[in-house]
């Protein structure tokens, strides 16, 4: 009884532990997208009132000779870097809004900026250390109707689908998509340690009702599987594997990964916005953290590369998007006073930030409290 009260503390204190590790990962990504803000601030000598890291009350603080306030806050899952006059007029010629508008742009551009590089350099690293993570045929069908040449072998690593890098199923899926029992589709394969093409015959029809049915795929392209009484796979079908692509190989694939990770994002909101995805797919604050631990306990190092690279990405498009309160909505109004020659009502696009802000928290929470229920 006490053995099993012992594995049980060290299971949750091994889960804390991977809790705090994602809270430090959120941190880390945050204070790099407020850095951003920060240095190019200072480059174009903007005044800066406070640069905080975390938010709530204050456990460290340090005023500069400037007056510009350095803060360490209690908790860990925010920060800012605060502009003088941001929202408001002021005589002040450092102040937020004094400043031309195109200098606004790239100040409030660069966070998201450093957010996308920082990505990429722990995409970079991840695939120096461990490779590229690929797809390999486990266990492939024989089928004597059909010429060798025409199929996978047994651990193929499929690196090209009609041209097209493959990095996940649904990569594959999408590049199959449509073709017809019969047809041959050229492939890129390492076999034996060496890149080939090859034509593979599609056996059936590669017409999917949804991304998710990869037993379809896997009978098109002649892969064994096995399913359980649930119809889920449990052996067979395509594993992972990582590749190494050489120095201008992984720089290349980091950014394409950088860059697919953006485009699912894009997915996803456009999914929303049709109906086709609902709200309960999504997750805020909360849930990112416990996803993000969930993957470091499975994956260790590796996947903490990973989700912390996917989290800087979702960060930097986020904070894009045209959302009061949001970088790219301060944006489109530094845009729309570059035009006009003249700002819009401070007053009022402070009360829309405002609102935003109030209603994004409230948004966050909720999304986090439905996924409870």
């Amino acid at each position: 009884m006490s053995f099993n009260l012992l594995a049980s503390f060290g299971e949750v204190a091994a889960y804390i532990g991977y809790v705090l590790i994602a809270i430090l990962i959120l941190l880390i990504m945050i204070t790099v997208h407020e850095f951003g803000h920060y240095i190019t601030g200072k480059i174009f000598k903007f005044g800066i009132e406070e640069f905080s890291i975390g938010l709530g009350p204050k456990i460290y603080s340090k005023k500069k000779k400037d007056g510009e306030v350095f803060s360490v806050r209690v908790l860990p899952i925010g920060g800012f870097c605060a502009f003088k006059g941001e929202d408001d007029d002021t005589d002040d010629p450092t102040a937020f809004n004094n400043k031309k508008p195109w200098q606004r742009i790239i100040v409030l551009f660069s966070g998201a900026f450093m957010n996308y590089i920082l990505s990429v350099l722990v995409i970079v690293l991840m695939f120096s250390v461990y490779g590229q993570t690929m797809l390999m045929t486990y266990k492939t069908v024989e089928n004597p109707q059909i010429a060798s040449e025409y199929c996978f072998k047994d651990r193929d690593i499929i690196l090209k689908a009609d041209g097209k890098n493959v990095y996940l199923a649904t990569d594959l899926m999408n590049a199959v998509e449509g073709r017809d029992a019969g047809e041959l589709v050229e492939f890129t394969v390492r076999r034996d340690g060496e890149n080939q093409k090859i034509m593979v015959l599609m056996r059936t029809d590669t017409h999917f009702s949804n991304l998710e049915d990869v037993t379809k795929l896997y009978s098109a392209l002649g892969i064994e599987y096995d399913v359980n009484n649930d119809g889920q796979i449990i052996n067979g079908g395509l594993y992972s594997t990582g590749v190494r692509f050489g120095v201008f190989g992984t720089i290349g694939r980091s950014f394409e990964y950088s860059f697919k990770l953006a485009g699912t994002i894009f997915k996803i909101l456009g999914q929303l916005l049709t109906g086709a995805l609902g709200i309960s797919s999504l997750g805020g604050t909360v849930t990112t953290i416990a996803v993000a631990a969930d993957a470091i306990k499975i994956g260790g190092f590796r996947y903490l590369l990973n989700i912390t690279s996917l989290i800087g990405v979702n960060l930097a498009v986020f904070n894009l998007l045209p959302i009061p309160a949001l970088d790219g909505s301060r944006i489109v109004f530094c845009a729309i006073e570059s035009v006009r020659k003249k700002p819009l009502n401070r007053r009022v696009e402070g009360m829309i930030h405002a609102v935003g802000l109030v209603v994004l928290l409230i948004f966050a929470v909720f999304i986090d409290l439905q996924r409870c229920f």
